[in-house]
């Protein structure tokens, strides 16, 4: 009769040692990825200023961004389109023969910023 205690005793034993090295791990909240908007909108927003633009206006609920670099005016207008992309256009106007770079730097910035 010991014996059986004792093997039964050792069996218990045993088997809540295997428990042991079971592990439930807790689910890991993760945060949403931002939208496609949001990030060609901080990007573009980034390229003006990595281009040298300074940022004079930025309002992201109407995806416009408007600066100034040597009296070139440089706006972006970040846009939905009907197909769920999303459209980045700069525009310049004023003396834009002191900077002819301007568009192709800002057009590297926000494609390095995007991932590009």
């Amino acid at each position: 009769m010991a014996m059986r205690v004792g093997l039964l005793a050792l069996l218990v034993g045993v088997s809540s040692m295997g428990l042991g090295g079971c592990v439930v791990y807790e689910p890991v909240a993760v945060a949403p990825s931002p939208s496609t908007y949001d990030r060609a909108y901080s990007a573009a927003l980034g390229g003006m200023q990595d281009a040298g633009v300074q940022v004079t206006s930025a309002d992201p609920a109407t995806g416009l961004i408007r600066g100034v670099r040597d009296g070139i005016n440089a706006s972006v207008a970040v846009t939905r389109q009907a197909d769920g992309t999303v459209r980045v256009q700069l525009d310049t106007s004023g003396q834009t023969e002191r900077d002819p770079d301007l568009h192709a730097r800002f057009t590297q910035a926000y494609n390095r910023r995007m991932g590009r």
